[in-house]
């Protein structure tokens, strides 16, 4: 049998990845500590995640470890000998890396290291998928000339008609914190594929998300946004007239997507992983979608005050995603996303009627 470690197992992306493995027989040892009620409170629990898992899979394993704890780590890869290792724990707010320094260099990339150097020493023959962000460009994106639509920015440019692709510098840009020690873990990861020849890949995702995220304020733009709508509290736009553009995937294509590099698997491989032009969508346009499927008006307010770093339009352009995986698709749309996150987000808080 087939066997898979992820870690973040709790998460929007670990949780997605665990279900569909297990869905195809594989045995799953899911990590997860819950430190993301750490970082962002009561809110930030993903607890219910974990027990949903353990009700729904038939041959999942919670393991209560810390990736930070490095002979833990190493221990456990050696003990599990797993297959596939899908690397998704993260601390992962843009903004709140500035207030959780250390942790957050300690988790994203000294994590990242341990998971790898336990790879190569007990695990070599394994595939490791490590989920890495659009945030290792920095705002380098925003470099790019836009043009200003009536509830949009988009690329002036042709050249980026489909989005940003894989051959944008990383360097000399504003990253924050988070995006600097992320950038850190993606070229690890790169390095180990091909320093030690590991089947590596870096997969930099766009707005990653799903029904089964634990949106909150500083991450999780869309699951954040849907449950403030449903809740009726206050949204805040941070800056750019609320025409910021996001390019939105489903976590089940990015559990497919895994699923094919497994299958055919090269070290030190780099990915943009998004939901293309196709699933794009400003914050002023997600709050005409929520509302319509709600029947709720969006309450919001407006600060002048961009996020550091922060990305004005960001698109991922999929094409060498595609050349690499054929067959590989976005299968679930912008109107599915939606959907079923507010369904979720009604479920969760007690809401009995949707649509």
């Amino acid at each position: 049998m087939k066997k898979i470690v992820v870690t973040g197992s709790n998460g929007l992306i670990g949780s997605e990845v665990v279900a569909y493995f297990d869905a195809r027989g594989w045995q799953v040892h899911g990590v997860d500590n819950n430190m993301r009620r750490v970082f962002f409170g009561e809110r930030g629990d993903t607890r219910w995640n974990q027990q949903r898992l353990e009700a729904l899979c038939s041959d999942f394993q919670h393991h209560e470890l810390d990736i930070r704890d490095r002979n833990a780590v190493l221990a456990f890869i050696e003990q599990i000998q797993p297959n596939l290792i899908v690397h998704a724990a993260a601390q992962p707010s843009h903004d709140l890396a500035a207030s959780y320094t250390f942790e957050d260099f300690d988790v994203n990339a000294g994590g990242t290291l341990n998971l790898l150097e336990a790879t190569r020493r007990h695990a070599p023959e394994a595939v490791f998928a490590y989920m890495s962000t659009n945030k290792v460009y920095g705002d380098r994106p925003n470099e790019i000339e836009l043009t200003e639509l009536e509830t949009r920015w988009d690329y002036a440019d042709p050249a980026y008609a489909n989005g940003i692709s894989e051959g944008m510098s990383i360097d000399q840009s504003t990253h924050s914190l988070f995006g600097v020690s992320k950038a850190a873990a993606d070229l690890l990861v790169q390095e180990y594929g091909r320093y030690f020849g590991i089947k590596t890949c870096c997969l930099r995702g766009g707005c990653l998300t799903g029904p089964n995220h634990s949106g909150v304020e500083l991450h999780g733009f869309l699951s954040y946004l849907v449950r403030c709508n449903v809740e009726e509290r206050e949204y805040t736009i941070f800056g750019y007239k609320g025409k910021q553009v996001r390019d939105n995937i489903h976590s089940y294509d990015v559990a497919r997507c895994i699923e094919m590099f497994y299958e055919n698997p090269t070290p030190a491989s780099v990915f943009n992983l998004g939901g293309g032009r196709a699933n794009t969508v400003s914050i002023l346009e997600a709050f005409e979608r929520a509302e319509q499927l709600t029947g709720k008006k969006m309450r919001y307010k407006y600060s002048d005050e961009a996020r550091v770093g922060d990305h004005i339009c960001y698109i991922s352009d999929l094409t060498h995603l595609k050349n690499t995986l054929p067959g590989w698709e976005i299968t679930k749309t912008l109107d599915d996303i939606f959907e079923e996150i507010v369904i979720s987000w009604q479920e969760r808080l007690g809401e009995t009627t949707h649509g």
